[in-house]
């Protein structure tokens, strides 16, 4: 192949999102509804302070390419946050697939929900050959270097935590099943609730307080508690001040004349 001097810069010759697929073509295993659910609250919780919305990407089950030697090689996390990166804000600028090399940013922590089928990938367990793609617990670990991993089993109910430390994961003591990332100033831990009419245990994001951030639905039932408290306060204002009028006509003073 002809080399062009000076050679081409890596955008103009490199798969992008619209050339590479974005389905898993002939693929087993489609989500279960765990696996629709638990990313939605996930990402309904996910609100970092420090970091504005604009200013991070929350992916589900969207195509990771991680490597620009194999371009066709991907994983598809369950949920993967990614800092620094913008959101798409119209509908024809939304990501087919996060690829590495024209983002540029790797995932900032990437949360597998374990299941049967998928348990030995997730934890690295299954062995590879020669030339042929690496585990999700490889990529993460030494090819993208995500500063962390969550790996959370539905079925033991139990959560663990990866950091990277030096080359090399280190899981985190979890007091209470959760932990506090300061970097984006929230908490991941388990939360036993109910969430879109299905109670269980739950992954969700805590604030400093170490309160559960609040879904969309929560959210709204809190502002008609609150609301439903101002007009409470207002009624019993406006009888203090009808038992007051009263009082004052009993003893022949008109209350409209008061100054």
């Amino acid at each position: 192949m002809y080399q062009s001097d000076p050679p081409r810069p890596a955008w103009e010759t490199l798969p992008t999102m619209y050339d590479l697929p974005s389905e898993l073509v002939g693929e087993s295993g489609l989500p279960d509804e765990f696996h629709l659910i638990q990313p939605r609250l996930l990402k309904e919780t996910c609100q970092p302070p420090n970091y504005p919305q604009e200013e991070f990407l929350i992916a589900t089950d969207l195509n990771l390419y991680y490597d620009v030697r194999h371009p066709l090689w991907y994983k598809r996390p369950d949920w993967y946050l990614v800092l620094g990166v913008p959101c798409s804000h119209q509908q024809q600028d939304l990501r087919l697939s996060y690829v590495i090399w024209q983002e540029g940013i790797a995932p900032f922590l990437v949360v597998e929900l374990l299941s049967p089928g998928t348990e030995a990938e997730d934890l690295g367990q299954t062995l590879r050959e020669v030339n042929q793609p690496p585990t999700k617990w490889q990529v993460y670990e030494q090819i993208l270097r995500v500063p962390y991993y969550g790996i959370y089993d539905r079925y033991t109910n139990h959560l663990r935590i990866l950091r990277l430390e030096g080359t090399r994961y280190q899981e985190l003591s979890l007091p209470n099943q959760r932990l506090w990332l300061e970097e984006i100033q929230l908490g991941l831990g388990t939360w036993e609730g109910t969430y879109e009419g299905v109670t269980g245990l739950w992954l969700r994001w805590y604030d400093a307080d170490n309160h559960p951030v609040p879904t969309f639905a929560e959210q709204a039932e809190q502002e008609r508690q609150r609301a439903e408290q101002v007009e409470l306060q207002l009624a019993q204002e406006q009888q203090r001040a009808e038992r007051l009028a009263e009082y004052l006509r009993s003893h022949g003073i008109d209350p409209n004349n008061l100054p």
